[in-house]
């Protein structure tokens, strides 16, 4: 299996999500979101074509790090293999958070099984286009207001929207000590 991919692995990140983290950035997105701050990695034919199975054998060579952040382009459009990147995140007690487009509410009605089985590998989503008139530098980990921060499995239980909540002062603490 291939996935397309509009950069190398991004290794040490603390601004795309909680803690230190991969971040693997997925190439496609038919959002257009107006001043996406990735516009290079809208095209469906554009970054590196690549063997899953490499970026598997990279994530589990990875050191020191808390987690995976699948991004993008938009990782809902390449859903098989990012569940397999999900998949061995997890095994390697990582956790595994998404930045996607869409809204919670379209994946889960969407019945593509492909998306639905990575949602049950995602343990927090950030959905939602970006909008610029939302936009502010105080949100936790997303870019415009209307973007909300999932925690995917209790959803998935409750059949609710559950979002994730962050001790503010624990986090800055954290990611100071790793700067």
């Amino acid at each position: 299996m291939k996935i397309r991919l509009a950069a190398d692995l991004q290794t040490d990140s603390i601004v795309d999500g909680q803690g230190i983290r991969t971040v693997i950035w997925t190439q496609g997105c038919s959002h257009n979101c107006p001043f996406c701050h990735n516009p290079g990695t809208h095209d469906f034919n554009g970054g590196d074509l690549v063997d899953i199975e490499d970026v598997l054998d990279r994530i589990e060579c990875l050191e020191g790090q808390d987690g995976i952040t699948l991004s993008g382009g938009d990782p809902m459009f390449q859903p098989a293999p990012c569940t397999l990147i999900a998949k061995k995140a997890h095994e390697l007690g990582m956790n595994v958070w998404v930045y996607t487009g869409f809204t919670y509410e379209e994946l889960i009605n969407s019945k593509n099984n492909n998306i639905l089985d990575l949602l049950n590998e995602i343990d927090v989503l950030i959905d939602g286009k970006f909008e610029i008139d939302k936009k502010s530098l105080d949100l936790n980990y997303r870019g415009s207001s209307n973007q909300r921060i999932i925690d995917v499995q209790t959803s998935l239980k409750t059949g609710n929207i559950v979002l994730k909540q962050f001790d503010n002062k624990k986090q800055i603490k954290r990611e100071l000590l790793y700067i």
